[in-house]
């Protein structure tokens, strides 16, 4: 691909909070609450981790060290984009997500565990589908 000088489209995901629309890119420090958003999502991950989550670190491609991999994968613009809308809705509102890429399925999982440790309704729109994740499963059942 880098003969070809192609490049991957980034996955961005967004969130509408009171008529604004927040836009996450994985690993972007931008958002003005990124430290706030890192913490939240250093917390929840933990909160999964107890649960028996474990990151999918043969996902990721990259020629990298373990950490580097986990970080990368916690910080996909999906879950950045979660744990900012967890830290500023209400108790049992759904959250609605938009994603310009397919879900991974590191996020998928996640996206499961959240759903059953925060009890809330998480709608994601990726490229190929809607995702409703709810008491720790998903609308496609695991088939997108």
């Amino acid at each position: 691909m880098r003969e070809r000088m192609v490049k991957k489209e980034p996955g961005i995901s967004w969130f509408e909070l009171r008529n604004q629309v927040h836009h996450f890119i994985m690993g972007d420090k931008s958002h003005p609450n990124s430290e706030d958003i890192d913490s939240y999502l250093q917390e929840l991950m933990a909160e999964l981790k107890s649960l028996g989550y474990a990151p999918d670190i043969g996902a990721v491609l990259h020629d990298m060290d373990v950490e580097e991999k986990e970080y990368n994968l916690v910080h996909h613009s999906e879950k950045l984009a979660v744990a900012f809308a967890l830290m500023n809705t209400p108790d049992g509102v759904p959250i609605r997500i938009m994603k310009n890429l397919r879900v991974c399925d590191d996020c998928h999982v996640a996206m499961k565990y959240i759903s059953v440790v925060k009890n809330r309704e998480i709608i994601v729109r990726d490229s190929s589908r809607f995702h409703h994740f709810k008491n720790g499963h998903c609308s496609c059942g695991d088939y997108w």
